[in-house]
Parts: C-alpha cells; sequence; structure tokens
C-alpha cells in the first residue's frame, strides 16, 4: 500500500516531552497516549520522547482511510515526516509493536532502535483461549468495536522469515503471564538478526505494572 496519507485526513493527537534523540511510543488497542504515562515521564529524561494517539484513538481523527495496522504505519511515517524526524527509537505496546514491526520493516532507515513488547506475528500468536474470545467478541460487535477487534482476530499477518530483512538492535519483550504466547515471543526474537529477548514478570500490561523495572529496561537497552 502506499505511504501517502492525506495530511488534512490524519493530524493526530500527541505528547511531547525531553530533549535529545527522539523516542515514539505507541499505544495498544483501544488505549490512547495516557496509557504510557509512565513511559513519558520515565524516559523523557534520556529522550525527546513523542507519545500518539493512533489513528481512531483517543483524541485522534478516525479519518477515512483504511483502519489496518498498515495504515497505522503509514501515519506513523506521515507524523515523522511532518515533524521532520529523519530517524526515531521506536517503543510499541501490543498492537502498537505490531504497527512499529510493520513501519521497520517498510522503513529500516527510519528507526534508530526498536522495542516490541508483547506484540505478535499473526492473531495464532495468543493464547488460544485469549483468540477465542477475541473471535466471538468480533463476530457480534459492530461499529467501532467491530474495527478494534478486526486489528486483533485479522491481523498482523507476517511471516517469520521478514525478520532477517530487520538490520537493527531489537528489543524484544513479553510479561511471564502474556496473552502471547512464550513460544511465539521467542520465535519473534529468534528471527531477528540483532535481537534480545526479556520476559519480565507480569501480565501483558507489565510496564504500567511495573514501570520502574520496565523503563530501567527499555533505558539500558538504549543507552547501549
Amino acid at each position: 500500500m502506499s505511504d501517502r496519507t492525506p495530511m488534512e485526513d490524519y493530524d493526530p493527537a500527541f505528547e511531547e516531552a525531553g530533549s535529545g534523540p527522539a523516542l515514539i511510543l505507541l499505544h495498544g488497542n483501544g488505549e490512547d497516549r495516557t496509557w504510557v504515562a509512565h513511559q513519558i515521564r520515565g524516559l523523557c529524561s534520556i529522550r525527546h520522547v513523542y507519545a500518539l494517539d493512533t489513528r481512531g484513538h483517543g483524541q485522534s481523527p478516525r479519518g477515512q482511510a483504511p483502519f489496518t495496522l498498515e495504515q497505522f504505519a503509514a501515519d506513523l511515517k506521515a507524523f515523522m515526516d511532518r515533524k521532520q524526524l529523519e530517524q526515531a527509537d521506536i517503543l510499541g505496546f501490543s498492537d502498537g509493536a505490531n504497527t512499529a514491526l510493520l513501519f521497520a520493516l517498510r522503513h529500516p532507515d527510519r528507526v534508530r532502535r526498536l522495542i516490541l513488547a508483547g506484540g505478535n506475528l499473526y492473531p495464532e500468536g495468543m493464547k488460544p483461549e485469549e483468540l477465542a474470545a477475541l473471535e466471538g467478541e468480533y463476530r457480534c460487535a459492530q461499529g467501532r468495536q467491530k474495527e478494534l477487534l478486526s486489528l486483533m482476530v485479522n491481523e498482523p499477518a507476517v511471516d517469520p522469515a521478514r525478520l532477517a530483512d530487520l538490520n537493527l538492535p531489537v528489543l524484544v519483550t513479553a510479561g511471564s503471564d502474556d496473552l502471547i504466547l512464550e513460544e511465539h515471543t521467542r520465535l519473534m526474537a529468534q528471527s531477528i538478526p540483532q535481537a534480545r529477548l526479556v520476559i519480565l514478570p507480569g501480565s501483558h500490561w507489565n510496564a504500567a505494572e511495573h514501570p520502574d523495572v520496565f523503563n530501567q529496561m527499555v533505558q539500558n537497552f538504549l543507552e547501549e
């Protein structure tokens, strides 16, 4: 798909803090930038942090473009172009991690370091009971809720073999009790040449549950 997203169609809400190299934070499905408040506060001392509301989330408009992870990746490029950010570190959570991965595969030259927290390559990377529950909700959902659920039950669709093309430092992380299967998280890390894997105590939302531990892990990775 084209990365040409009309600027009048997508003008995202975002928060910024700090100074130095850019770090972009991408929240998960159905959330907004308030979910990464701990990371904004914890990482703005070492980076110029930009926390975005994804298209159709928080205060960002829905617009007319497709509501897909690929479109979100195109929106990210448009944002970076608007802000004249030639490169950035990118930290994505859940669907934000999936968006970040798609962006890095398409535009590896725009990413310094990539952090994928609780991401997956395809829906079956989730625990079967979690995926089954989402599929049940999806069948009955309508409107915006159906669009949100579609991002999880129909996307992403990334062949692990494609990850061999990611020649940049990548941190793959998840919780010890994540809704993503641990073997799937390990597959992601093993498929990326320069990846580091860290399984932290906690759930899919461990960045909010244990922000100090999560932020220290991220800072160590960014400052290597």
